[in-house]
């Protein structure tokens, strides 16, 4: 974990659904909802948001939103949104519902 990921999950935990399970990961912060990771932080303190694939440029076209990478490779159905982009708790709250609507037509894990 690092500062940055520390920070923006201090933003998100009092957002969240207390349904939602709290995982470190990937140097940040997953929260879950059935085992399959909603929304997040990454090492760099950017927020990390699951999307549906065939929805990814959509989402990539909001504001802040960028491509995920793991190393070289680009995550397909995450992207992660720049702080900046993140002003106020509504912000985030959209993100988190966003996410929670594609995330709840998924299997539990």
């Amino acid at each position: 974990m690092t500062a940055a990921s520390d920070e923006m999950g201090a933003r998100l935990r009092p957002l969240l659904p207390k349904t939602l399970a709290e995982k470190q990961m990937f140097g940040g912060l997953g929260f879950m909802l059935n085992g399959n990771m909603v929304i997040g932080t990454t090492a760099k303190g950017a927020l990390l948001v699951r999307v549906d694939p065939a929805r990814q440029a959509e989402a990539l076209g909001r504001p802040g939103a960028y491509e995920m990478h793991m190393g070289p490779r680009t995550m397909t159905g995450f992207v992660a949104v720049d702080p900046k982009a993140l002003p106020d708790a509504a912000a985030i709250k959209d993100w988190i519902a966003y996410a929670t609507k594609y995330v709840k037509t998924l299997p539990a894990k």
